[in-house]
């Protein structure tokens, strides 16, 4: 297959998928008489987002692999067509997803004694429906509680390619520049959500009022059987 041939391929490929397309997966498109190596195809990938490095559209590489999006550059005027309104989670819910993704892996009760408030079901519960949060392992402790850790579908959601990318914090102390960190990030990808296609987001009915969401740590015990 010509150099040509396969980058019009793939770039008709990332255009009609509704989702990332890692270079494992662009290669199993081919049959298997013409399957181009995975660093061919990593090739072709870096010559496209050559290509439109400079466009009103750009290759993009997140989590879970490639995809087209709007510039950021014309987010404003493209914001005039297509109003994206942010959707608001809790503050509860901000602090915890900061705590797993800065902290990861970790379990719900070492989230309870940073934040000093126990972690309501329904913000882990909202966590996962999203698809931002999983079960990683067991933390060999009595109980064995869960290890939670974020997803690649978290770093798609904020447009990032790996944990790397996260706002680097050199000291984390403090939680609030933890949450502050992760607000932002979630600030920036609702300002630049606007892509080529329409992706199929999960939608979840956020409870704001955080006295529903938590009550107050009784005891140690308590957390080490959550």
């Amino acid at each position: 297959m010509s150099d040509d041939k396969l980058i019009i391929s793939i770039e008709a490929a990332l255009f009609s998928s509704l989702t990332p397309l890692s270079p494992e997966a662009i290669q199993r498109l081919f049959d298997e008489n013409e399957k181009p190596a995975i660093g061919i195809i990593r090739q072709a990938l870096n010559k496209i987002e050559t290509i439109y490095a400079n466009r009103g559209v750009i290759l993009k590489e997140v989590g879970s692999g490639y995809r087209f999006q709007v510039n950021p550059e014309v987010t404003p005027f493209m914001s005039k067509m297509h109003e994206v309104k942010a959707q608001r989670y809790s503050r509860a819910l901000m602090e915890t997803l900061a705590l797993i993704a800065y902290r990861q892996p970790i379990t719900r009760a070492e989230i309870e004694e940073i934040r000093g408030v126990a972690v309501s079901t329904h913000i882990i519960k909202t966590l996962m429906e999203h698809h931002w949060v999983r079960i990683v392992g067991h933390k060999e402790v009595p109980g064995r509680p869960g290890l939670y850790a974020t997803t690649k579908h978290f770093l798609d959601h904020f447009d990032l390619k790996s944990l790397e990318e996260l706002p680097q914090l050199p000291e984390i102390k403090s939680i609030e520049k933890m949450t502050a960190s992760v607000e932002s990030r979630l600030a920036e990808e609702s300002e630049n959500k606007v892509e080529t296609h329409n992706i199929n987001e999960f939608e979840t009915n956020n409870h704001d009022d955080s006295t529903d969401d938590e009550t107050q740590i009784q005891t140690e015990n308590e957390n080490q059987m959550q």
